[in-house]
């Protein structure tokens, strides 16, 4: 553990914890490409799958936890309105299908 501390430059187990954590909504947030991706190649043509705003959901919260826990102004404020806009395609989207229902 000692010598992943070295390597990623932090100076305690809870900073390791938070890069971890850090990594990990990166890879969240990555995710949702792949999600777009795959559902894109399938269908043959360019879709965007309900998944793909709850995996930007997901990986923004948590990417925002990050820059939080970071202090920086810059990347909070960059996730925080993602946030929003993720949440608000998901309105949109489930307010549709009540609507068709």
């Amino acid at each position: 553990m000692h010598w992943l501390m070295s390597v990623l430059h932090v100076d305690s187990r809870t900073e390791l914890l938070w890069v971890i954590f850090g990594f990990a909504a990166q890879g969240m947030f990555t995710g949702r490409f792949l999600v777009q991706w795959i559902a894109s190649e399938r269908a043959r043509d360019s879709v965007v799958p309900v998944a793909f705003w709850y995996f930007s959901l997901a990986g923004g919260m948590m990417l925002l936890s990050y820059a939080i826990y970071r202090a920086d102004p810059v990347f909070i404020l960059g996730q925080a309105l993602g946030v929003l806009i993720y949440v608000r395609n998901l309105w949109l989207i489930h307010a549709k299908r009540r609507r068709e229902a």
